[in-house]
Formats: structure tokens, sequence, C-alpha cells
């Protein structure tokens, strides 16, 4: 969807190398996404018919139960993993000293913390995304640094990527390393290019056998200390190559290659984070992870699944927040009572705890989903993660409201009073990053809102096309008519209209369950229509009402984790763990997600949508620029963007070393 005005947009700006170059339009960076969209459906997803107003319950329940042995196998290296945190991790040091210790990355090489998900045959655990999800919660919770290292070095770094897309001869030459602790980056980001790839500035020349490298990457997560990195980068087009954004996997201490700053941030302290600059780096061909011009795609496959990684350390940290409300909420007494007998500390000890179950089911039904491979989980991993990082903030956010003043003050300070040093602003600020790392909130709400009208785009077509000529736009109409008279129908009536519907999820005895999954289903088709009513009102402009495509996907996904939260409770009750416990929070849960719901609906269509954008666009324009009266002028210090400087061709040691033998080279 677009409009001509923005197929003909374009702007100039300096160039890496000081010229001026004009940008990418909006249609190019348009068209740059969607060829690195999988654009078929080849398996089904439960996310996808849920915006299509179709609750497939049948898609997530029952599932299939793991495997007994391979349980077993994995609960004892979790035992192992457990007992290390607590007597190896010190979080309190790492946030200190904005380290994570050698003792413990050497620890956790020798436990296979590295090769968690590296298939056996190369050396690693090959564990289930659903024992990796619990590990990450786990150590998250013990030090989010940590969290961070394990999971950039094998969610989105070497691993990853080498396993779906790797050649047997690459990954029997990397796996190995990777699964014995060297450690490893993924690098897309630029200095200025985010969320945007169409204009990604670096560059792999094809040079002979070779490419040479040049570019700079920023927020490389691991860089600094990393052995291996995949590096995205554009080829030119030149004969015998189609070019176009590649992957490859880079050694990190090949000539050419700068670390030049480590960077550090309000939270996570203790991750290596950093800028990396490419200068002719010199990478063979056979160090290409798949085509020329396969990389966008290889990087959106992988976060397929990656992403479920900071949503599972989320559950980790409602775990820590429940665990710490509920033990301050019943000792801390104001007014004759525990402050959580009073209502307004009572009500957000509830929303951490029933919030904190729902986040749980969903990670744990994504995990099982991406394990089963049955199932295209691309819309339930996004929307697991967008959901996850929002409300773990509200959780944390919450913890400290209830912890009062000693929320407020650092672990450290508490401690030298006398006091259980309990870092809950700490968690503030660690967690505020997972609304921001792999995809920002609002750029996730735009991906999977892309995914969730799919099935309208496609049967639309030249319809909503503004450059389509009136023939087409007819046989448009002739298709889309024939899809809508099917579609529309079922949308009027389906099973949350019927009183005896979902009645597996009705117990003697428990909280009534069924009513909240008919609930569910009446308003996946109340959504459903919805999104059909703003294609045929605004039709091509639809991409540029972000607002609304937002609250779209917010209530799909309070849609999602209502269904999650049902499934999971009744799961609990036919294994025998704490049925009635589980069943207490999942109605909890969907009581305070309904509630949500209804808020949303009537900002789809009533909202300050188009006030907000005029008044930005004014305020950007500097016309508003009086209301920053009476305060020093930071509007330009200096420049926002750094200006770029050819630099060394050698890589500096800027942390410790990480010797070979040790990074299993």
């Amino acid at each position: 969807m677009s409009d001509p005005a923005s197929q003909r947009r374009s702007r100039c700006a300096p160039s890496l190398d000081g010229e001026v170059t004009e940008l990418t339009s909006e249609e190019e960076a348009r068209r740059v996404a969607e060829a690195a969209r999988d654009r078929e459906w080849a398996r089904p997803s439960f996310a996808k018919e849920l915006f299509l107003g179709r609750l497939r319950l049948d898609l997530i329940h029952p599932r299939p139960e793991a495997n007994p042995g391979g349980t077993a196998e994995e609960e004892r290296f979790l035992a192992r993993l457990a007992d290390f945190a607590a007597e190896r991790i010190d979080s309190a040091a790492i946030e200190r000293e904005a380290r994570v210790p050698d003792e413990v990355i050497n620890g956790l090489r020798e436990l296979g913390a590295f090769g968690m998900r590296v298939a056996p045959e190369y050396g690693g655990l090959g564990l289930t995304h659903l024992a990796y999800s619990r590990a990450l919660a786990l150590v998250g919770t013990a030090s989010p640094a940590v969290g961070a290292l394990l999971s950039a070095h094998q969610s989105i770094g070497v691993p990853q990527p080498l396993a779906l897309f790797g050649s047997e001869e690459q990954r029997r030459a990397y796996l190995p390393r990777c699964a014995a602790g060297a450690i490893s980056a993924f690098l897309l980001t630029e200095p200025d290019v985010g969320s945007d790839p169409a204009r990604l500035g670096a560059t792999a020349t094809p040079d002979g056998d070779d490419y040479l490298l040049d570019g700079v990457k920023l927020w490389t997560t691991n860089g600094p200390v990393a052995e291996l990195l995949v590096v995205m980068a554009r080829v030119p087009e030149a004969p015998g190559h189609p070019g176009g954004i590649s992957a490859f996997v880079v050694e990190a201490d090949s000539p050419g290659i700068t670390v030049e700053a480590r960077n550090t941030f309000m939270g996570l302290r203790g991750i290596e984070n950093g800028v990396t600059r490419f200068h002719r780096v010199r990478v063979p061909a056979a160090q290409r992870i798949g085509e020329e011009g396969q990389g966008l795609r290889i990087a959106l496959t992988t976060l397929n699944t990656g992403r479920l990684s900071l949503p599972a350390m989320c559950v980790g940290a409602g775990k820590w927040s429940l665990a710490i409300a509920r033990a301050w909420s019943a000792e801390r007494v104001q007014w004759g009572r525990p402050i959580a007998q009073h209502e307004a500390v009572g009500g957000k000890l509830a929303f951490i705890a029933a919030t904190t179950f729902a986040l749980e089911a969903m990670v744990e039904l994504c995990s099982e989903l991406a394990d089963e491979e049955r199932n295209d989980i691309r819309i339930e991993a996004a929307v697991a993660k967008l959901y996850g990082s929002e409300m773990a903030w509200r959780i944390a956010d919450d913890l400290v409201q209830i912890r009062g003043g000693r929320g407020f003050e650092t672990a450290d300070s508490l401690a030298a009073r006398g006091e259980r040093g309990v870092p809950a602003e700490q968690l503030l600020r660690d967690l505020r990053i997972n609304r921001i790392f792999e995809g920002s909130s609002e750029i996730m709400r735009l991906l999977i809102a892309r995914e969730a009208v799919d099935a309208h785009l496609k049967v639309a077509g030249d319809l909503v096309a503004p450059d389509a000529n009136h023939t087409r736009k007819r046989r448009a109409a002739v298709a889309a008519g024939g899809f809508y008279a099917r579609w529309l129908p079922s949308l009027a009536a389906g099973r949350g209209q019927l009183p005896l519907a979902y009645g597996d999820f009705r117990v003697s005895g428990l909280p009534d369950l069924s009513h909240h999954l008919r609930y569910a289903e009446r308003t996946a088709r109340r959504l459903a229509r919805s999104v059909f009513y703003g294609m045929s009102r605004w039709q091509a402009r639809l991409e540029r009402k972000q607002g609304y495509l937002g609250r779209v996907v917010d209530i799909g996904a309070e849609i999602f984790a209502i269904t999650a939260a049902c499934v999971h409770a009744e799961r609990l009750r036919a294994r025998g763990e704490s049925g009635a416990e589980a069943y207490e929070l999942a109605d909890a849960f969907c009581r305070q997600a309904h509630l949500r719901i209804e808020e949303l609906f009537p900002r789809l269509w009533h909202n300050t949508d188009g006030a907000d954008g005029r008044l930005a666009a004014a305020v950007a324009e500097g016309r508003h620029r009086w209301l920053e009266a009476g305060i020093p002028d930071v509007s330009t210090p200096g420049p926002w963007i750094a200006e770029d400087t050819p630099g060394p061709a050698t890589r500096p040691n800027l942390h410790r070393p990480v010797p070979r033998e040790q990074g299993g080279g």
C-alpha cells in the first residue's frame, strides 16, 4: 500500500564518504522490506487465524507432551545452571563494575551454556526452545547482563542463522566453536540506519573469491568481546553478482576491524556493546551465509524464534518481581494492616501475579510451538516479544511503587544502611531496553499489523494499488468480492455465542474459564470486522494509520494472551500441577485483559490521532519553539549523529582478551 507522492519522494543527506547522496524513497524501503518477508504461509498460524476472526483453539490445545527422556536431561542441566547462578553470579558486582567477570564466562563455558541451542552433533546441548526459554529466564533473573550475553550469542548470533541457512561446511567450522564458548554477535544496525534496512550503508564489494567489507555498525551486543560476527552488508550489483543485502560470518580478529567504543547505558550495565568499524576487511566467499540478497530474509527468519529470548527473560523478571512484592506486601504494615490488604496495593499485587502467569503461558506456548515445527509462529513470537516487554515494564514499575522510597533507592544504598539490598530500580532500568531491543514496540506493532492484514492485501491486490488502471481494479474487485462474500458472513456468529462451548475449561469448584474463551472468540470476530472496516475506509492509506494499526495489534495480543492463559491453566490442572491456583490466576488475568480490550475498541475510531499528527508536524517545524523558552538552549549542542571519519585498520583490545583455547577455536 502506498500513494503516488511517496513513490516520488526522496531526500538528500551526507553519505558516509561526505558526498551528498539521495536517500531511499518510501517505496524503495517498502520494496526491500517486502522482499525480505516470507510471503507464503505453508503452515498454519494461530495468531494469523485470530486476526481473521477465527479462534483456532485446535492449533494450540491440546499439545503433545515433550519427550520424557529429553526433559529429564534438560532438567538436570537447568538444575546445574540454577546452582551456578545462585553461587557464582554476583549481579550487584556486575552492576557496579559494568562487566561480567571472566570466571562467570568460563563457568558458563564449562556448563555448556554457550551451546544450549547448538545441536549435539556440533558439540552443543541441543536444548528445546522450551528448555532454552526457561534457562534464559533463570539466568536473566540472576543477572540480566548475563542473560543478554547468552541470548545475543545464540538467539541471533552465529549459531541460529547457521543452523537455519548455513552450509554443512559452515556448521562444522563454526558451531563447535560457538558451543565451546567462542562468543558471537549480530551486526545490522548502523549510526544512521535503524529499522529501515533499505538505507543500509555497509558494503561487501566482490574482489575475486572474496568480499571487501566496509562500514560502521552500532550497538553491537557482544561486539567488543566476540570472536565471531554475523554481519549484514550490501553487495553491489556486478557481473555474476545479483547483489543485495547479504549475511557473512566474519572472524572478529580479521585485519581492518576496529572496535571503536564500548557503549554504556541506563541499564544492563554489564552488557558488552560497542561501535565496530570495517575497513577493507577481506571475507572469503565461503563465509557468506546463503545467497547474495538473502541477508534480510535470514535476519527476519532468525528473529522468528530468536525474539522469544526477550519475553522469556521478562517471565523471569515477573517471577522475581512477584516474589519481592509478595514478601514486602505481607511484611510492610501501614495503618494497622499489611499493605497487601489495602486495595490500592492489592490491585498492583494481583496485576503482577496474574500477568506473570499469562506471560509464562505465552512463552511456553510459543516455545512448544517452535519445537513442534508444525505451525508458523512468526506472528506469535512477535506478539510475545511486544506483549512481554510492555507488560514486564509495567510489572517492574508497579514493584517500584509498592516498595515506595525503597523502590527508588539503589540496592547498595539500602544495604549500606542495614536493609536488604533489593535492586528494584535496577530492574526497571534493565527492562526498559526490551521495548527497543530487536524491534521497538512501535516497529513490532507495524510488523505484526502487516502480517495481520496480509490476507486482505492478497485478495484486494490492485483494488488498493494507487497505480492500477481501471481494468486491473475491476478484476481485483471481482476476486475480492468472492473472498469477502464467504468470509464476512463467518464473522456474524461463532462458538462464542454458544453457552456450552469450550466445556473442557469448565471444572466444578474452579473459576469458569470457558466464558473467557467465548469472549475471546467473539472479540476475535469483532476485531476482524474492525480490520475490514479500516481496509474499506482507508484502503492504500491504511499503512499510514499507525495509531489505528497499533490498537488492532494490542487487542489481538490481549486475545492471544487470554487464550494462552486459559490453555496453560487447563494443562497444569490436567497434569495435577496447582490446578486450582492456575485457574484462579488465569481467571484474574482474563478479567483484567477484558477491561483493557474494551478500552481499546472505542479508540479505534474515536481518538486524537489526527490532531496529534497536526501538532507533531507543527512542533517538528519549530512553530512552537516559544514553549521551550526559559531554559538553556539544548536543541543544537552538537551533531546528533557522529561524523564518519576513517578509523584504524586494527582491532584494539578494549576489554579483556578471550584466549582461543577458552573460546573453543
